[in-house]
């Protein structure tokens, strides 16, 4: 056992500037556990190598005398060494096929795997995530985006004072700007052909709580989504409200036979039901999506409905925060993962195709895939305070021993992938992937 700590640089992604661990969180752990730690430098971390260097740490172009690395993003097949234990986000999880020859090259080298994703309590609750950050980033993005869509459509909006994300140097700088164009509305009003305007969540988990935080900057009311569809029949409606609606899983499916919606059932059995989502699509002005799918269950907006919804003339809704951002997932219409420095495209429901940037015939899809890497300082001193309580017992933990009888706290083992090369009885399913 040896309780040197490695923190690699993020290599993945040119404008990946997050830490799994802060400066703060490295002077603590050498000074009140007694543990080494080595930081790979890197000229693009938000943290500068001098930042971690005050902090007690050694600053150095590799991690060879580790024994445990800790990072953000996967890992490149070519930088894992024999018997090590990493930790990071593996992206393997449903057996992702872009990711499976770097799962094999970690069994080869007998390496352990601690997959955050899987760091879970004793009712299956994540506890180490940037799910709100993502959520935050996105909703930026999103009014950004928004702010140019409506001035391609003529509107001369406030949003356009709203900046990327990623332009921000802290998040207080976007709230400060959002809440002074929140008050800009709650006095002027909104414009009446752009009336009611109403912002759309589908989930409710970490990733939607962080849009809604901003989304909350702005005057909100919250309503139903059973109210969503009559809202548009009232006559007299607040001009300087912004509607909010949160879809759950209740609100966007129906079993095809006709059963009650059961969410248990759904989960087991997502192939006993469709979506009901199209009756919303065309009373919603933006939506942001957050929710989990993956390919067993049904789609949210389809190819074939945004072909028609055009077919009438520009809908209402203008722009989608795909914050899920699953290729041709829940929402069918996100043909790519789009980089921070080039974050939305227009997809054109006639052609199929998409064309970069804000202008152009479609619809307007903001599909980041790291959007936590966006508010790189905030996000990582978060995401430290929860796993910098696991460092030591992952420094301590003798991986030589049975699976069983690891010395490891419950969450961290339910995170381990790979022990000692092997997947771990609860990860047995990946071996189909890995074939």
């Amino acid at each position: 056992m040896s309780n040197y700590i490695g923190i690699r640089q993020e290599d993945k992604y040119a404008l990946e500037r997050r830490a799994p661990l802060t400066p703060r969180h490295v002077e603590r752990l050498i000074r009140q556990k007694k543990l080494d730690i080595i930081v790979e430098s890197s000229p693009k971390r938000v943290f500068t190598d001098e930042e971690y260097i005050k902090a007690g740490a050694e600053i150095a172009t590799d991690l060879g005398k580790c024994s445990v690395i800790v990072g953000v993003k996967e890992i490149p097949v070519e930088h894992f060494e024999e018997g090590k234990t990493y930790a990071f986000f593996a992206h393997v999880i449903k057996g992702q096929e872009y990711n499976m020859p770097m799962l094999r090259r970690m069994i080869e080298l007998k390496c352990n795997l601690i997959d955050y994703e899987k760091i879970v309590d004793e009712q299956g609750k994540r506890l180490i995530f940037f799910g709100h950050y993502a959520g935050m980033a996105g909703m930026i993005n999103s009014f950004w985006a928004l702010g140019h869509r409506l001035k391609e459509f003529g509107f001369e909006s406030r949003l356009t004072k709203i900046r990327e994300a990623r332009h921000y140097h802290s998040l207080k700088e976007a709230k400060d700007d959002i809440s002074a164009i929140g008050q800009l509305i709650a006095e002027y009003g909104i414009p009446h052909e752009l009336r009611p305007f109403v912002i759309g969540f589908t989930g409710y988990g970490n990733v939607s709580h962080g849009a809604q935080e901003i989304c909350g900057l702005l005057p909100v009311k919250e309503i139903s989504p059973e109210k969503l569809l009559g809202l548009h029949h009232r006559k007299k409606l607040p001009d300087n409200i912004v509607y909010k609606v949160v879809f759950r899983e209740e609100d966007m499916y129906e079993h095809v036979d006709g059963h009650p919606f059961d969410l248990n059932d759904y989960y087991t059995n997502p192939q006993n039901y469709r979506s009901t989502f199209e009756k919303y699509i065309p009373y919603l002005s933006v939506l942001i999506n957050c929710i989990y799918w993956d390919k067993r269950y049904p789609r949210l907006v389809t190819k074939d409905y945004l072909e028609k919804l055009f077919q009438k003339g520009r809908p209402r809704l203008t722009v989608i925060g795909d914050i899920s951002c699953d290729k041709e997932g829940s929402m069918e219409c996100t043909l790519k993962a789009t980089p921070i420095d080039d974050p939305v495209f227009i997809y054109n429901p006639n052609t199929r195709d998409i064309r970069m940037g804000y202008s152009g015939e479609g619809m307007l899809v903001m599909a980041v895939d790291i959007l936590p890497a966006e508010l790189p300082r905030d996000a990582s001193e978060d995401f430290g305070d929860v796993l910098i309580s696991f460092i030591k017992p992952i420094a301590d933990a003798d991986f030589s021993e049975h699976f069983d009888d690891l010395d490891l706290p419950r969450a961290i083992k339910k995170g381990l992938v790979l022990h000692n090369g092997e997947l771990t009885p609860e990860f047995k399913y990946l071996e189909e992937f890995i074939k």
